[in-house]
């Protein structure tokens, strides 16, 4: 099974960012880690706090209290660590080296994906400490897609072949 984390870098909005941890629960992800200016659930002031808390529950729906997550004060430091650790880096962003997702490729079984600020992505200092960039291709006229939608197009694909989901009672009876 892969071992799969998850940093948030720069993402605004508390609604994407539970929509992420939400799908981190349902595909298996290790790990959440929040960086940058990423709202956390146990940033500032007591009331602040449980603001964030709220908006953030509201599409968690209880995954933050499920998956293991910690703050990043030096995102880089952070990389490093997990690199040491043996996991490859993979960001989800376009680019020119990028690889396709749709495409037949062998992932790594220690992944930390990273997943960009909504507008303007991950910036150049951070892709340059990543091995891989991955890319969705887009079928339509927009560019990208949410980074939540995105977050989980890619978990499962980096995921797939390790996803055995045993519970009888979800599976078509013949």
């Amino acid at each position: 099974m892969k071992q799969l984390t998850v940093i948030l870098w720069n993402i605004r909005s508390t609604y994407n960012v539970g929509a992420i941890l939400r799908t981190c629960d349902g595909l298996n992800v290790e790990r959440a880690i929040f960086a940058g200016y990423t709202p956390f659930l146990d940033k500032g002031l007591p009331y602040e706090r449980e603001k964030l808390r709220k908006q953030i529950h509201k599409t968690a729906l209880g995954a933050e209290e499920m998956l293991d997550w910690s703050r990043s004060e030096d995102v880089f430091a952070t990389i490093s660590n997990l690199k040491a650790k043996g996991y490859k880096i993979l960001a989800l962003e376009q680019g020119e080296k990028s690889l396709n997702l749709a495409d037949d490729n062998e992932y790594p079984e220690k992944i930390a994906l990273i997943l960009g600020e909504e507008v303007h992505g991950i910036t150049p200092d951070l892709l340059d400490q990543c091995d891989y960039l991955l890319e969705i291709p887009m079928c339509g006229q927009k560019e990208s897609f949410n980074v939540s939608v995105a977050t989980g197009i890619a978990l499962w694909e980096l995921n797939k072949s390790s996803l055995r989901d045993t519970r009888k009672y979800l599976r078509t009876q013949k």
